[in-house]
């Protein structure tokens, strides 16, 4: 009876003439351009919506289109500029109606609209479709309003689900045409193949090799800079689209050419995914994430054809990551690519207090330091030290290593260590497949019960949900478990090598054949990380950490500002006190010390100078110099008379002495008194010494 009503024009009994006061708002919406664009049919068929609305009462003037939303989708009122107009207009009390072909054309999802029938009760405003006329405030109307948008709702759904599906086993063929790098091209049967252009296909050549050659991405950058190598780039938008255009490297596209599997062959899906929660509002590109390899979607092997191998790409993926020096403690540890600085164990070295990577400073000799406790809590400095100390130890820890028993025992635990590592993934996907099962059992459980028993379907509900969970915690341990670092062999040809240059490297090594680079790679092949923690003032306990997990754990003794601050301080200076007691001199009491590994504060031996300061700041004195210079022997001078004859301190002859620019031939110990030294009266020295007076005297102005 309505509809007949509305084709003879005498309105409609929900229609009162308040309605016919307000605006009649035709709302005209198609999902994509293409659709704007080739299904006019559609847009017709919506248009003459305004002519329906002619039939129920309301004048021309008073019938309002809104089309600015044609070819956006309505799974959100986001960037829909028109329909969010409507809502204002209908919030503000000016809309009588909405015209709408079907309930899709307004919204896709609920929220936007029951939000839009919510108002429109409020407000008074009816909504039409082509099926009739509905009042949201009668409960029958907004009852069948609500079905109609759930079940717009779901079909949007189920339009993704059967998209996705077939997207998805096109993706399991290996047929979906994902847009190829430069270097393929697809030709018009579907099949891909190398470029046929020889300078593109030589470039990406270079690239791979370069890198493989250098270990750096930047490295590599820098070295097409200074050969002044351009990088193609296959135009796919603007006028040069499908032309070849060559652009100055940047870091950017040296690191996809890196990091894209298609290069080595490989057809993949879901290298990038949608992250809902990174979607900024508006803008519907946003919230993609790059997802590691393990959450890859889908990896078919030769499927394009190949520049470098599979497993070639995985040792650069792996090389980059390594390579990284924005040190995540959430991720896998990084060491960074090794530079051309000083300090060899710059990336490898982890501070033993807190954890983190320490840096490297170089003032003047380069300095392990770490900051992160100041940094993060304002507390004091972790740690700071002496780095010459620390990799002269580690380098001859690592010399030792290579010595051919060392390194098939290593051999050896890497292959337990892989046997071990199988054994554990068999072991997790056979507890996963067990979690499932009983998930599984825990749902056809539930799903037999009969539901008038609601105590046992409760029950039964409770044991699924809780084996759900099961599966879920499973899934990411095991997750967890496949990120971490595989125990990794020592390659055949490696390993040949290290054999043949252990017994020739230690001389390298002290020679000018290895760069520092070449040092710090070589140390990389072994160690996995290094960790300091000053135990005493001047002892590091320096802990190596071997690729093959274990450790060793040795001492280093940098150099310290005091030498009382040494551990062995007391222990020397009583050597110092019963060496003196028996009448050794300065130079063999510390050569007694040396041999018996004391050691000066920044020297790792024992100086004559060090003993003096100490025998001294302790009051321990040889002689009465004052009594001493009476002690005259014929043809001999003390100390002080040939300082008084060279007009010069006798500390200054003292120094000559033990430096031996005063030959020994010249200098004899008092026969009484054997502290006391006696110079030879010999004119020739006499001239030397004050020859060698001379320019001080000049630049002086005298002494």
């Amino acid at each position: 009876m309505n509809q007949l009503t509305e084709r003879l024009g005498l309105g409609h009994p929900k229609i009162t003439s308040a309605h016919l006061q307000r605006w009649a708002c035709i709302y005209i919406r198609q999902s994509t351009a293409r659709q704007v664009k080739h299904n006019q049919e559609s847009q017709v068929n919506q248009y003459q919506l305004s002519e329906r609305a002619s039939a129920l009462g309301w004048h021309q003037e008073r019938i309002r289109i809104i089309d600015t939303d044609l070819g956006l989708s309505g799974q959100t009122s986001e960037g829909r500029s028109g329909f969010n107009e409507l809502v204002a207009e209908v919030s503000l009390g000016h809309v009588g109606i909405i015209f709408g072909y079907e309930v899709s054309r307004l919204a896709r999802n609920n929220s936007d609209w029951y939000h839009l029938l919510d108002l429109a009760a409020v407000f008074g405003t009816l909504i039409a479709d082509t099926d009739g006329v509905y009042d949201p405030r009668l409960y029958n109307d907004r009852l069948l309003l609500g079905l109609k948008g759930t079940m717009s709702e779901a079909e949007l759904h189920l339009l993704r689900l059967r998209l996705r599906e077939g997207l998805l086993r096109k993706v399991e063929r290996g047929e979906l045409a994902q847009s190829l790098p430069t270097g393929l091209v697809r030709l018009a049967d579907g099949q891909v193949v190398k470029d046929p252009d020889d300078q593109v296909r030589h470039t990406l050549e270079l690239v791979f090799a370069k890198f493989t050659q250098l270990g750096s991405c930047r490295q590599v950058l820098y070295y097409l800079r200074h050969a002044e190598v351009r990088l193609p780039r296959r135009q796919t938008t603007g006028l040069q689209i499908g032309e070849i255009v060559w652009k100055t490297p940047s870091y950017a596209a040296v690191y996809e050419i890196l990091t894209n599997p298609a290069y080595a062959g490989a057809f993949v899906y879901g290298r990038h995914q949608v992250d809902p929660s990174r979607r900024q509002p508006g803008r519907p590109d946003t919230g993609h994430v790059s997802k590691s390899l393990a959450e890859w979607l889908h990896i078919r092997h030769d499927v394009y054809p190949a520049y470098i191998s599979w497993e070639q790409y995985l040792t650069n993926r792996s090389r980059l990551q390594d390579n990284a020096t924005a040190f995540d403690h959430t991720c896998q540890p990084t060491r960074g690519a090794p530079r051309s600085g000083e300090s060899l164990l710059q990336g490898l070295a982890l501070c033993g207090v807190c954890g983190h990577h320490m840096y490297v400073t170089y003032s003047p000799t380069h300095r392990y330091v770490c900051t992160e406790l100041t940094r993060s809590l304002g507390e004091p400095m972790c740690q700071s030290i002496h780095g010459p100390a620390i990799d002269e130890v580690v380098v001859q820890a690592f010399l030792a290593a290579l010595q051919p028993a060392h390194l098939d025992a290593l051999e050896a635990l890497l292959a337990e260590q892989a046997t071990e590592h199988a054994r554990l993934t068999r072991q997790w996907e056979e507890r996963l497949k067990r979690a499932r099962y009983d998930a599984h059992l825990a749902e056809r459980q539930y799903q037999a019960v009969d539901p008038d028993n609601r105590l046992v379907a409760s029950e039964l509900e409770r044991r699924w949900e809780e084996k759900l969970r099961q599966v879920q915690e499973v899934q990411e341990g095991y997750a967890r478990f496949v990120n971490t670092q595989v125990p990794a062999s020592i390659p055949p040809e490696l390993r040949a090598q290290f054999r043949n240059i252990s017994a020739s490297l230690p001389t390298l090594w002290q020679g000018d054949q290895l760069t520092v680079v070449q040092k710090k790679e070589l140390l990389r092949s072994l160690i996995s990380q290094v960790i300091l923690r000053r135990t005493d003032h001047d002892t590091v306990a320096v802990t190596i950490v071997w690729v093959s997990g274990h450790y060793t754990v040795v001492h280093a003794r940098p150099p310290i500002y005091r030498l009382r601050d040494a551990d062995q301080y007391e222990a020397m200076q009583q050597q110092i006190h019963e060496l003196w007691q028996q009448g050794l001199s300065d130079e063999a009491i510390a050569t007694q010390l040396t041999a018996a590994g004391f050691r000066s504060a920044r020297q790792p031996v024992v100086d004559p100078q060090t003993v003096l300061r100490v025998r001294l700041a302790c009051g321990w004195k040889y002689v009465d110099y004052h009594f001493a210079q009476h002690l005259h022997i014929e043809g001999y001078l003390t100390t002080s008379e040939l300082a008084e004859r060279l007009g010069i301190g006798r500390t200054w002859v003292q120094r000559r002495i033990r430096n031996h620019t005063i030959a020994p031939g010249y200098v004899i110990h008092h026969p009484d008194h054997v502290q006391a030294y006696l110079i030879e009266d010999n004119p020739a020295l006499l001239t030397q010494l004050k020859e060698e007076l001379a320019p001080k005297r000049t630049a002086d102005g005298g002494i």
